[in-house]
């Protein structure tokens, strides 16, 4: 899918972002949440700065609930549901939203499955009518899986084979997952999609994509009490669906060695990563695991981006980031090496600036960088109506709290400089880390099996 963005939506937005901006800082974001009887839970933002509308549609589905002989379901249903209903015409479901003067797009990751709009508001029930023939009358059926499942192949060869560095995320995942489904990658493996039969797709569509597995979200130009009455009016008669939801139960076991590993791409330059297995998102502990990670990385100024790159010309890039993920994850340091640099002494170098974190306090200077830093890029994120419904459809989904969207901020500023060190001592050690080696492929060396990138 493809943002198509008209200029009259794009002169609304922007106007959007500049009085979004200004006003975020100073007031809470309110919302009203209610259930319908079929599961559903609803989100609704009122803002009438301009007159566009977001929809969030999330669902609890992502690449961990898999069945691992049949991987890439949730990302190929990504694809698959736009491709119609039983009362939308085959590859006409983008359209509608297209021509109302919209956009839409959609994502999945190892924990959901994310699809969203924006466009004027006066076309919201469009919107509403459109998600709810996603959720009942998708068309699931064989032409329509052999048309993504070819769009899925291409984008798999621009992504993972002939992109660099594709497969990079992928073989770090199962070298530090090995039991937990975070091992697997979001796009899944293509064996599975072409050995599942039509039964497979359609038995995962009526587990998954039902109205007590989704979090509607809403935010914009609307009227809350004419919103409730549409949403009920498009989703209320959408059963519930059977059974409980399948969940994960795989507890990832205790790394106890550190793992060193090599793997090969068609790439020049190599690339170091670590990852360190870290808590799941929305705990104390994650906050602070995020606040270093954003001192080591976030802008040229960090402690990796400062040594490996300026000081030590080691790297051309470095930098670490968190994956927020539902379940226990990880964070992610890596660094891609300058011509000629011995790979060792990039993972030495990076190897310190840990210990570092471990060993010492960060100073006053850097603490109140990464307060301002965490303060400015909420301010950013809330500056859009399509951040808006997104975080309060996450929040509602993984926290059961979307008040979050006004306080979550409260539990990142809560952290100290103790704290941080704290995580540092705890997770970012030499025993739970992963150290892969990606390098350039020499001309001997076999194709790597499974060399596969994630969809994020």
């Amino acid at each position: 899918m493809k943002f198509i963005h008209l200029l009259c939506l794009l002169v609304c937005c922007s106007c959007f972002l500049q009085a979004q901006t200004k006003n975020q800082s100073q007031s809470k974001i309110e919302f009203t949440e209610f259930t319908l009887d079929n599961g559903l839970e609803v989100v609704l933002h009122q803002d009438r700065s301009t007159p566009i509308v977001a929809i969030s549609v999330l669902y609890h589905v992502g690449s961990k609930n898999e069945k691992p002989d049949r991987t890439g379901f949730a990302h190929f249903f990504e694809h698959l549901l736009f491709e119609g209903s039983e009362n939308i015409g085959r590859g006409e479901y983008s359209k509608y939203v297209e021509n109302a003067g919209g956009s839409l797009n959609a994502f999945t990751n190892y924990d959901q499955t994310y699809y969203f709009e924006e466009l004027p508001s006066n076309q919201l029930e469009l919107v509403l009518w459109l998600e709810s023939e996603r959720m009942l009358h998708a068309k699931v059926e064989n032409e329509g899986i052999e048309t993504q499942r070819e769009v899925v192949k291409e984008e798999r060869r621009q992504r993972i084979e002939n992109a660099p560095y594709g497969g990079l995320v992928s073989e770090t995942m199962k070298r530090v997952y090995k039991k937990h489904p975070y091992k697997w990658p979001v796009i899944g493996y293509m064996e599975h999609l072409n050995a599942a039969e039509e039964k497979d797709y359609v038995d995962f569509y009526k587990t998954f994509y039902v109205p007590n597995n989704a979090v509607l979200a809403i935010a914009g130009d609307i009227d809350i009490e004419d919103t409730k009455k549409m949403v009920k009016k498009y989703f209320n008669g959408i059963p519930k669906g059977k059974g409980e939801i399948p969940r994960t139960s795989v507890v990832e076991p205790k790394q106890t060695t550190e793992i060193v590993d090599t793997a090969y791409d068609n790439i020049q330059l190599p690339a170091i990563v670590m990852a360190y297995r870290v808590p799941e998102s929305g705990t104390d502990e994650y906050y602070a695991c995020d606040m270093l990670s954003m001192l080591l990385s976030q802008g040229q100024s960090s402690r990796l981006y400062r040594t490996m790159v300026d000081e030590k010309q080691l790297a051309i890039q470095a930098g670490a980031f968190p994956f927020g993920l539902e379940d226990p994850g990880v964070t992610l340091a890596y660094c891609i090496t300058n011509a000629g640099v011995e790979a060792k002494d990039a993972v030495e170098t990076m190897t310190e600036e840990f210990a570092k974190v471990r060993n010492e306090l960060i100073s006053e200077k850097e603490y109140q960088k990464l307060r301002n830093q965490i303060e400015n890029d909420m301010v950013r994120n809330y500056a859009s109506l399509g951040g808006i419904s997104q975080s309060l459809a996450e929040y509602k989904t993984y926290q059961q709290d979307a008040n979050l969207i006004n306080t979550e901020i409260k539990k990142y500023l809560a952290v100290t400089k103790e704290d941080i060190q704290s995580v540092a001592k705890k997770y970012f050690t030499d025993n739970n880390r992963v150290v892969l080696y990606y390098l350039p492929k020499p001309p001997e060396a076999p194709a790597e099996d499974g060399n596969e990138g994630d969809d994020k």
